[in-house]
């Protein structure tokens, strides 16, 4: 059909869509931009274009083709976005995260600038960008974020307020009568099995339902056993997908006390409404672990493990040091080794060291690491189940050693869950990221008894496991620095008693980490003193 020249735009889209199922990225970039070439006006084409090269790794290309965006559709506020705020995915060097913060930082006071809200089409075009994008990728620097949150929040709040005056004036504490019980809600376009809400289970399963009334809502439109919890664990259940002005007339009609977004910064509707004024109190919590620098959202919660003591100065919202780490994370179910290692290509006479984070998670002033732990572990196999981006980085860092990276780093897709518990239980040893931890995979790996080898950060973000492993009282493993913490894992990869040893002392201590009802009280404790403070 295109050949014929009888295709239109959605030809080319749904074509593109074919070669990205087969993964023959060539043919999928060059359709979409042959497609721009016949339909320049088309938003859908160029939006699918730039999302995917930063994906992949192509950053000044998405950002040329931003900028070739906003000449053919001037008005189109999202590509405004994507020309001014794109930062990198994947890092190459160090010298490239100061960089891309610079621009983005530049880029930033243009888009304020550039930002006009005079008329409805303004208003509207405004509202339809920041609603397909979110600023996700800026918090992966492993700087303080909270100044250039504050700015980017300002701006999100200033299109919504001016599409949505009368959802940004302020709310008034209900009073509460004798034996009326506090009315909680919590917002999330993830309320099904996702690793940014999954913890918040807990905190519904263990609530003290003599005093508090819980209201959820769910803005997504993925439901599966996660999303039953919730209900289950609900009084009242709203599932609205995908429509922000309902969401909004309910959670105002419900008449809350305190409003809890689980995460912001992940989805753009998330982030869209925290900046209005919904409820007397808001809260965000760390679903995704960065202040959200916005006026409306009063506290974050999070633990007295995670923080630092200077930790404030990294929150625009009052910082909330809840019992433990926070969080009531239900222990998964790990199912009996079913599978062998032949099964996943890999030996039984390798030391297999878990790698298992997003890649925009590893940051390459950290990739030496690794090579310098198989320089001394010969049978070293590191596992990475995300990672294909990092090979050229990986080549550079072991190269620098005399080492191949093809000898040591193994490249799985694992798209079934009982795989990736599968890999956990196979796997000898498991490599936290710094700067930013691993949260989810941390807690699923410690249920499967694998040792975790962790150095924290300065920031809460880069905190998680070492809170984790404190909370279950094996901090064997847990680094002060670069140099221990690859100490830790040599000595893990070449002393199986060792290994042993650790992961033994862990599956004695599980019930210490898991189902904590301590933190639910402090969490509750803390409702009741905000409502009757704000009384």
């Amino acid at each position: 059909m295109i050949e014929l020249h009888q295709a239109n735009a959605e030809v080319y889209y749904n074509l593109s869509q074919c070669y990205r199922n087969l993964n023959l990225q060539n043919e999928y970039f060059q359709t979409l931009k042959q497609g721009i070439q016949h339909y320049p006006t088309d938003g859908r084409l160029h939006f699918t274009l730039i999302i995917d090269l930063r994906r992949n790794g192509r950053t000044q290309e998405a950002i040329d083709h931003a900028d070739k965006a906003c000449e053919c559709l001037p008005h189109d506020y999202t590509f405004q976005i994507l020309k001014y705020l794109t930062v990198p995915t994947i890092y190459h060097n160090l010298e490239e995260i100061t960089f891309y913060r610079q621009r983005y930082t530049q880029g930033l006071q243009s888009l304020i600038a550039e930002t006009s809200l005079n008329t409805t089409e303004e208003k509207q075009n405004a509202l339809a960008g920041i609603s397909r994008l979110t600023n996700f990728y800026l918090s992966y620097q492993a700087q303080n974020d909270i100044d250039l949150q504050r700015q980017y929040g300002k701006l999100v709040h200033e299109i919504m307020a001016a599409n949505f005056p009368q959802w940004v004036v302020p709310v008034s504490m209900p009073k509460l009568q004798p034996h009326e019980k506090i009315r909680i809600g919590y917002v999330s376009h993830y309320l099904h099995s996702y690793s940014g809400t999954l913890w918040l289970t807990g905190w519904l399963k263990y609530c003290d339902r003599q005093n508090f009334e819980i209201y959820c809502y769910y803005t997504g439109n993925e439901p599966d056993a996660v999303t039953e919890k919730f209900q289950e664990y609900s009084d009242i259940f709203h599932h609205i997908p995908y429509n922000l002005p309902a969401v909004c007339e309910q959670i105002r009609a419900d008449n809350l006390h305190i409003l809890v977004y689980p995460e912001i910064g992940m989805n753009p509707q998330t982030m869209s409404m925290a900046t209005l004024r919904l409820a007397p109190v808001q809260c965000t919590a760390w679903g995704h672990p960065v202040t959200t620098g916005l006026s409306t959202i009063d506290y974050f919660l999070s633990s007295e493990l995670m923080e630092a003591e200077n930790a404030q100065e990294h929150y625009s919202e009052k910082l909330i040091r809840l019992p433990n780490i926070g969080v009531s994370y239900p222990k998964p179910y790990i199912p009996p080794v079913c599978k062998t290692r032949a099964d996943f290509g890999l030996s039984d006479d390798d030391v297999l060291y878990l790698c298992c984070q997003a890649p925009f998670k590893y940051l390459p002033q950290y990739d030496s690491i690794l090579a310098e732990i198989a320089y001394r572990v010969p049978q070293a196999k590191f596992i990475f189940l995300r990672g294909t981006l990092l090979q050229e980085r990986l080549q550079r860092a072991f190269a620098a050693l005399g080492l191949e990276y093809r000898d040591y780093c193994v490249f799985l897709s694992i798209p079934e869950r009982l795989d990736y518990l599968m890999i956990n239980l196979l796997s000898d040893v498991y490599l936290d990221t710094f700067t930013w931890s691993g949260g989810n995979t941390t807690l699923e790996a410690i249920a499967c008894n694998l040792p975790i080898v962790t150095c924290p950060g300065e920031i809460m973000r880069g905190r998680h496991s070492d809170s984790f492993l404190k909370m279950l009282g094996v901090t064997d493993t847990i680094a002060k620095d670069e140099a221990e913490y690859i100490e830790i894992a040599v000595r893990l990869g070449l002393d199986p008693n060792w290994r042993g040893e650790i992961s033994e002392r862990m599956s004695q201590l599980h019930e210490r980490l898991f189902d904590d009802k301590v933190c639910v009280a402090g969490l509750e404790a803390f409702y009741k003193q905000v409502v009757e403070l704000s009384s």
